[in-house]
């Protein structure tokens, strides 16, 4: 399916996607191939809450290709640091996947805010 038509929507539902990060990369929001939605993310958040500084990396997962949004970004220690605001937002089409990790596992969350559109 291609993405809904603004005009003729049925249904917008919000959500906020929550995940503790790590080396490995992880799956933060997956619209599946099937799922007649196009996701609009909104806010994309990671917290470094350790005492050392570390890099991220978030990105979009579209047929098996990683495209980045952000790519081996400091994150300083004991901080926050705001990926992507409302006034820059993504959307995620049929099939795509946000993917994130860290250099050290354990020491960061990440949070996403998100739009279900259909």
């Amino acid at each position: 399916m291609a993405a809904p038509n603004t005009l003729s929507l049925t249904n917008i539902t919000l959500k906020t996607s929550l995940a503790v990060l790590s080396t490995v990369t992880s799956n933060i929001i997956t619209n599946s191939s099937s799922s007649n939605t196009v996701d609009k993310v909104n806010d994309i958040i990671i917290c470094n809450y350790s005492g050392s500084t570390i890099t991220a990396n978030v990105l979009i997962n579209r047929s098996s290709v990683a495209y980045y949004v952000a790519g081996n970004i400091s994150v300083p220690a004991n901080s926050t640091l705001v990926v992507l605001g409302k006034d820059t937002a993504v959307y995620l089409e049929e099939g795509d996947v946000l993917q994130a990790n860290v250099s050290a596992n354990t020491s960061a969350h990440i949070t996403a805010a998100y739009e279900l559109i259909t």
